[in-house]
């Protein structure tokens, strides 16, 4: 269930952040996205009564156990290094528009 629920996120909406809410990277590439104006949904792992399933779900999926663990336009960019790294590379916000995020 917990792979459903993550895919159905992500499939439904244009940038998914899943996330812990004490976080430091992810909230770095919560203000990134943001400050970009990006619409997103936010998945605060530490908060959902199933957090674990998903994030070991994500796990499987993505190869990626750490958060945050961001979608963009349906495909999986990483964590926030990932994220950053694209932003400085100039290859995030065409992405985000892509996606109709912005």
């Amino acid at each position: 269930m917990a792979l459903v629920k993550a895919q159905t996120l992500v499939s439904e909406n244009a940038v998914v952040v899943f996330s812990k809410s004490y976080c430091p990277y992810c909230i770095k590439v919560k203000q990134l996205l943001s400050s970009l104006g990006a619409k997103m949904k936010v998945v605060e792992l530490d908060d959902e009564k199933d957090g674990d399933e998903i994030q070991s779900a994500l796990a499987k999926w993505t190869k990626q156990r750490t958060v945050p663990n961001v979608f963009v336009g349906g495909q999986h960019i990483g964590g926030c290094d990932d994220t950053v790294s694209k932003h400085n590379g100039g290859k995030l916000l065409p992405m985000l528009k892509e996606a109709g995020a912005v």
